[in-house]
């Protein structure tokens, strides 16, 4: 499964500027994967701790803004199409348990 990340956030102020770069790099510490700006996704390997995802986001949540959160199936993110771009990443992407560097 993988759980995708959007959020907006306000930068108006210097307090918001904070908020969002501690939100992004809890995000980031917690395994999250920039997707797109604002658009962060994470690997679980079932409902269940697709489920703890979701409630450790909860916990980090900023006070102002607004946070989704959508689970889906590896079949469904493998059905994603790109329409502009490339993708990019320098990061093993792949449900394996066991990866040999």
């Amino acid at each position: 499964m993988r759980v995708i990340v959007f959020f907006d956030l306000p930068t108006e102020k210097l307090e918001d500027r904070r908020e969002y770069s501690k939100f992004r790099r809890s995000l980031i510490k917690s395994g999250f994967m920039m997707m797109q700006e604002s658009v962060y996704v994470k690997l679980a390997l079932n409902q269940n701790s697709a489920k703890l995802i979701v409630d450790n986001l909860k916990k980090i949540k900023p006070q102002k803004g607004l946070v989704q959160v959508l689970c889906i199936t590896e079949k469904q993110f493998q059905k994603m199409d790109i329409i502009v771009g490339n993708i990019y990443s320098n990061v093993v992407d792949s449900d394996e348990r066991l990866v040999i560097l």
